[in-house]
């Protein structure tokens, strides 16, 4: 009996490093048309690992009837939540240990659904996991399922919005490590799996204290991640990952953590800069002096007390593990950036972050990460060029930005990241419309712009149109008709491109009179396009108001003015 026990537990030890090898490794071969895959296949397995271990369980609880405890545990077993009154059981004992080991396939079904975009399914796994651990006490062999299992809860629910719901899970795995992070230090005991716990946690405490402005915490948190990843070790060579599978394992792991945390940062800096501007700008977006030097002279000394108690709040157990966080976050200010040098050095930061998040989330093998990290060092360029009032300077912070996304967006296949493709079309579309507008402010500081000024100006018009053109065309049905009614969520983007393509053909600079009558006409159809389409759909009038005002006014004048260019155009036909 216990030589088939010994078999069957071998059998599924081997199914679930076929499933996490799946999971992990090859589901970055998933072909673009097909690319979870690999995903489902390990959950095929999961679910047949699940299916022993409730069979194998339940023979053992009924070998040991005569034993109270395991009533419950043979719930557990089920995975139903069980009577909350009822007795714990002892986290190391058998009944706990056959709980944990259904929590583990719990979670990482949860894991699976999640990453597969079946966020209902992912919830109930963790949920299953969550009340299976919630009934054994807890041990250093299953703290780390208990913070992750909240952590995974506290991500999926900050997804949708419910931070107040994300933070109450969070806070709660937050304690628990806390407990065990003094605990480990004091004894010097390094386990990578339970690190990994900790830094997961701290990342995802800093995400929603980010949505909250409280940067100070957001820091703190990175910080302690960082340095908790310092203490899981020197990440293996990839000589010793090649001659070991647990090497090669824990390499995975140690850089898939240091940059999970590179991308946390970068959400640092960006959320930092973006918020500063959003209190310095005016009522046409551009950086308001005045209230510039209010915000300086109001920004006092306590501003530093304030920041010493909140630290005591959420200090470290081991003094030298706390002055590496210190130390940490001494390269970083948590006050929002007033002046451009102050938004420099948080961008510099952010920067070099994002160096250290595209060595492992590479192009070959995480598409959608990569273009992530590259699309929010495109939005560090845009938020540090509002802090710049050289408009030379500023127009090539964004030219940055162009030579980031263009070459990825002409690469991109459509038909497998048509989201994606649509999101960097319009902020390209967007990015050669500022710089449009920003050689329209230096070619109105000229008496009469050069050739070379017109014809820059004319190719970043006729950039930001060919852009605006393809995220429109995106839209169409595979006959090429545009949609008779916008979806929500293409709604505003789609007006607002309608808008800025009219905008763009009635800047236009030429010579021709027939060109200008060209462009103009183009500018008048898609003026019109807006007015008529509000019309049809009343409610689309809330997304655009400012556009939808400004293109019923260009609808009555334009026409003026293309008459004005025919009666020019008469005498010569």
């Amino acid at each position: 009996m216990a030589a088939n026990q010994s078999t069957e537990w071998r059998t599924v030890c081997e199914k679930f490093r076929l499933a996490q090898e799946l999971s992990e490794i090859e589901s970055r071969k998933d072909p673009e048309n097909n690319p979870f895959r690999s995903k489902y296949k390990a959950r095929d397995l999961l679910k047949e690992i699940h299916c022993s271990l409730k069979k194998n369980h339940i023979e053992e609880e009924e070998g040991e009837a005569d034993n109270e405890a395991d009533g419950e545990s043979r719930q557990m077993a089920d995975g139903e939540p069980g009577n909350e009154c009822g007795k714990t059981c002892i986290g190391d004992s058998p009944a706990g240990l056959r709980a944990a080991r259904l929590a583990v396939v719990h979670y990482y079904l949860g894991v699976n659904h999640i990453e597969t975009e079946e966020l209902s399914a992912g919830e109930q796994h963790l949920m299953n996991c969550m009340k299976l651990i919630d009934k054994c006490t807890t041990t250093r062999e299953n703290v780390s399922l208990f913070i992750q299992a909240r952590n995974q809860l506290g991500i999926l629910w900050a997804g949708r919005d419910e931070i107040e719901k994300a933070q109450r899970f969070l806070e709660i795995a937050e304690s628990m490590y806390l407990l065990y992070m003094r605990e480990v230090l004091h004894t010097y005991y390094v386990n990578t799996n339970f690190y990994f716990g900790l830094i997961t946690n701290e990342l995802i405490v800093s995400v929603v204290v980010v949505s909250q402005t409280r940067y100070m915490e957001a820091r703190h948190c990175l910080a302690a991640a960082s340095v908790i990843a310092t203490l899981a070790g020197e990440i293996p060579s990839e000589a010793a990952a090649k001659e070991s599978d647990a090497e090669c394992e824990k390499r995975e792991e140690l850089l898939q953590k240091r940059a999970e945390i590179a991308r946390c940062w970068i959400k640092y800096c960006l959320n930092l800069m973006q918020d500063a501007k959003k209190l310095l700008e005016d009522n046409i977006g551009e950086l308001d002096l005045e209230r510039q030097e209010e915000l300086k002279r109001a920004r006092r000394n306590e501003e530093e007390e304030k920041e010493k108690g909140r630290k005591s709040a959420i200090l470290f157990g081991s003094s030298d593990t706390f002055d590496s966080i210190c130390s940490l976050e001494e390269k970083v200010s948590s006050m929002l950036p007033l002046d451009f040098e102050e938004a420099r050095s948080i961008f510099l930061m952010g920067q070099s972050y994002v160096a250290q998040a595209k060595e492992y989330f590479a192009m070959d093998g995480h598409v959608t990460d990569h273009i992530e990290i590259l699309q929010d060092h495109s939005a560090l360029f845009k938020v540090l060029a509002f802090f710049e009032q050289d408009l030379e300077r500023r127009c090539k912070m964004h030219k940055r930005r162009v030579d980031l996304l263009e070459p990825i967006c002409k690469d991109l296949n459509a038909q497998y990241y048509l989201l994606i493709c649509r999101q960097l079309q319009f902020e390209l579309a967007e990015t050669y419309y500022e710089m449009m507008d920003l050689k329209l402010a230096v070619a109105d500081k000229q008496d009469q712009p050069d050739v070379h000024t017109i014809k820059k100006f004319n190719h970043l018009c006729s950039s930001s149109m060919k852009y605006y053109q393809m995220f429109l065309d995106s839209t169409r049905s595979p006959e090429g008709k545009f949609p008779e009614k916008l979806e929500d969520d293409l709604l505003r983007p789609a007006l607002v491109a309608k808008f800025r393509l009219a905008r763009l053909q009635s800047k236009l600079i030429s010579n021709n009179l027939a060109t200008q009558l060209e462009n103009l006409t183009h500018s008048l159809e898609s003026y019109s396009f807006v007015v008529q389409y509000c019309e049809e759909n009343p409610e689309a009038k809330k997304a655009v108001e400012t556009e939808l005002e400004l293109s019923i006014e260009m609808v009555s004048l334009l026409p003026l003015k293309i008459n004005r260019i025919r009666s020019k155009m008469a005498p010569c036909n």
